[in-house]
């Protein structure tokens, strides 16, 4: 089980084909706050259908994107 698990659900429910979200936002759905471990748990969400596009450490946003 990951500490991110509630974040990879809430985007696989959202079901859209991109999904941009803050950091803060991240935090709030996932409970925790984002850190270097997300590096390295991002490959668990094709697992959901998606993968991480980019992330912004300037505009402090994560571009998730849905597999095909």
């Amino acid at each position: 089980m990951s500490k991110y698990d509630k974040l990879w659900e809430f985007i696989q429910k959202n079901g859209s084909p991109q999904i941009k979200l803050t950091f803060d936002e991240i935090c709030d759905v996932a409970g925790v706050k984002l850190d270097h471990s997300f590096l390295n748990c991002k490959k668990e969400l094709t697992l959901y259908g998606y993968q991480v596009g980019k992330i912004s450490l300037k505009e402090e946003t994560v571009i998730f994107n849905k597999l095909s």
